[in-house]
């Protein structure tokens, strides 16, 4: 089992939770999520949170073992509901190389990465792009798993190249262990 179930999850102010049968929906300044869940139980004392083994099911062994895994997953997809719908989310990224770049236009995101052509992102709902600096990108939203994803696939145009001393695009304070050309 999971240790993480041995701590409640705090509610922020202004948050409001609300459990039903088999679905629990968070609600905040930022949005609204709902999971569906089975094999736990949740409880709210005051502003806490507690994720529980469910044993009003009459389960097979094989399947107790598989309940007994969705607890700590249970718990840290509630907790990151309601961190996304009270604060958010941020990814940042940067861009390195001689001539490459990234700008906004309206909501898409332009691309210059050393390619033929420039590249264009255009953000999921529920995701916002800024470009402070043509340098940096952030990616902002209140699903941790989107903001990662959409942070993924702009990585994923121009990964930092290790023989081409690291340019590319990467993660802020990510390190890139560069490489020596091979000699003749």
């Amino acid at each position: 089992m999971s240790r993480l179930i041995k701590k409640p999850i705090d509610i922020p102010n202004g948050i409001e939770v609300k459990i039903e049968p088999k679905k629990i929906s968070v609600k905040g300044p930022l949005g609204q999520f709902s999971m569906n869940y089975t094999f736990v139980k949740f409880r709210i004392d005051e502003d806490k949170i507690w994720v529980e083994k469910n044993d009003d099911l009459n389960l097979p062994p094989r399947l107790m073992k598989k309940a007994k895994a969705f607890l700590g997953t249970r718990w840290s997809l509630l907790r990151n509901m309601i961190i996304g719908v009270s604060a958010g989310f941020k990814k940042e990224l940067e861009i390195q190389g001689v001539g490459y770049r990234a700008q906004l236009q309206a909501k898409t995101l332009v691309l210059t990465l050393g390619y033929s052509h420039p590249i264009k992102i255009e953000p999921p709902e529920g995701i916002a792009i800024e470009v402070p600096k043509p340098s940096l990108i952030v990616v902002k939203g209140a699903n941790k798993e989107l903001v990662g994803q959409v942070a993924a696939n702009i990585r994923k145009t121009r990964k930092p190249m290790p023989f081409a001393k690291g340019k590319g695009v990467r993660y802020v304070g990510e390190h890139v262990i560069t490489k020596e050309v091979k000699k003749a």
